[in-house]
């Protein structure tokens, strides 16, 4: 048997080897598969959408708050969790917060008479506590400098609440608020700077509101942060700051994670103050599945009969007082019951961080005369899932001190933080 070696295939006239053009062959379906798959290959990128490992869109991904500021030294906690369903913006809210612990800093005008309306609270207890816990946490605060030129905003320190405890009438308190800002205007130059823009004061009586309406700058520039942010009588969202009315200390422990317990439909009592409160009352006071009346609870009925009634209830309503706010709403997210809002005009406190309806009912005040039915069709499973997110935003409706993170006193500063980026003049 003869054996040919490959030097022997001839190439030339007289034709091909089987051998030679069966390799051939191969060869070109090679070359043509490679070619085909490359074709394919390039064409997949051009239309399939950007891989996940590539392309991150954080906005999208649930983040926790507090490992984002955990030390080596600590260990997780029960704080860990998913915040998407009651904040408008997640992502957002945690790296501005961030920023805002690491570079906002606020200056204390440091005149006035201590012992009068200035650099002290009126007290930290009552429905009005949250101006002063304001003013006690802002001095021990990370936030306060004592060199002006370093601060992003200026802090008037007079408490006009303190001032009506003392019974200084309403005429006498505009003057003290004009005189004293008069005598800060001409004394530094921060003020004249912005006419006011960078400043800002902190009221939770109404009262205190209408003391700062001698001047008219005060009004118009200024960032008001107050408990009656009403849109009627002049609140600015973009501008001034909803405080939140908190009655502390609480008189009982935060509710939460008991929504088998809450076997009332609804709950109110209080003082008709209001139109709303009195159209409340006369419609629904004589209901048999949601408890209203027409009162405060008296105490002789017993002990903390009126806060355990929170324990007991699915919806707590919240009708507006004599202002637009009312310190029942903070009283039924600390314990538990899911606040109907009850009050047209209203900004809500961190309106622009917290999606209310994710934890509330909101409602006009002509939805009164429908609220049973209102509060019936919700079905169970949404109740719980208002309820869940209610426990989720507690730790922001309560005050510390000194004060601690996510904390009323570090969310209002974060409102601050925010309106100083945009409000100049």
């Amino acid at each position: 048997m003869t054996i040919v070696k490959p030097s022997q295939f001839s190439f030339s006239g007289g034709g091909s080897s089987p051998l030679c053009s069966l390799k051939s062959s191969l060869l070109t379906v090679a070359i043509l598969t490679f070619i085909s798959l490359f074709y394919l290959s390039l064409n997949s990128l051009r239309t399939s959408p950007p891989s996940p490992v590539i392309v991150v869109t954080p906005i999208h991904v649930p983040h926790t708050f507090v490992n984002e500021y955990k030390t080596d030294n600590e260990t997780p906690t029960m704080e860990e969790e998913t915040y998407s369903d009651v904040y408008h913006s997640p992502e957002a809210f945690r790296l501005n917060y961030a920023e805002m612990e690491k570079r906002f800093k606020v200056y204390i005008y440091p005149d006035g008479d201590p012992n009068t309306f200035y650099q002290t609270p009126r007290k930290v207890t009552g429905k009005y506590a949250s101006e002063g816990y304001f003013f006690q946490n802002i001095r021990e605060s990370r936030f306060r400098t004592l060199d002006p030129d370093e601060a992003d905003l200026f802090f008037i320190p007079i408490s006009c609440h303190k001032m009506r405890g003392k019974g200084t009438s309403y005429e006498n308190m505009t003057v003290i608020v004009q005189n004293y800002v008069d005598g800060l205007i001409a004394k530094y130059p921060y003020w004249n700077r912005t006419l006011g823009a960078d400043h800002f004061f902190v009221t939770c009586h109404d009262v205190g509101v209408r003391a700062f309406e001698g001047s008219p700058l005060l009004i118009k520039n200024t960032i008001r942060v107050v408990c009656s942010p009403s849109y009627n009588v002049g609140f600015i969202p973009h501008k001034d700051v909803a405080l939140p009315q908190v009655l502390q200390p609480f008189a009982l422990p935060a509710g939460g994670n008991d929504v088998e317990n809450r076997t009332t439909l609804g709950f109110w009592a209080g003082h008709r103050n209001s139109k709303i409160r009195v159209i409340l009352a006369h419609v629904w006071e004589n209901d048999t599945e949601l408890d209203i009346s027409n009162n405060r609870i008296n105490r002789a009925t017993g002990h903390l009969v009126y806060q355990k009634r929170f324990y007991r209830t699915k919806f707590c309503i919240c009708p507006g007082g004599s202002q637009v706010n009312s310190a029942r709403i903070t009283d039924s997210i600390h314990y538990g019951c899911i606040p109907v809002i009850l009050s047209d005009y209203y900004d809500l406190p961190f309106n622009d961080i917290l999606n209310w309806r994710k934890f509330a009912v909101v409602l006009r005040e002509q939805d009164v005369y429908n609220l049973k039915q209102i509060l019936k069709n919700i079905p169970h499973s949404e109740f719980v899932s208002l309820h869940n997110n209610l426990v989720k935003v507690q730790k922001h409706f309560q005050w510390n001190s000194p004060p601690v993170k996510f904390d009323a006193f570090h969310m209002i500063m974060y409102e601050l933080w925010l309106r100083h980026h945009v409000v100049k003049y």
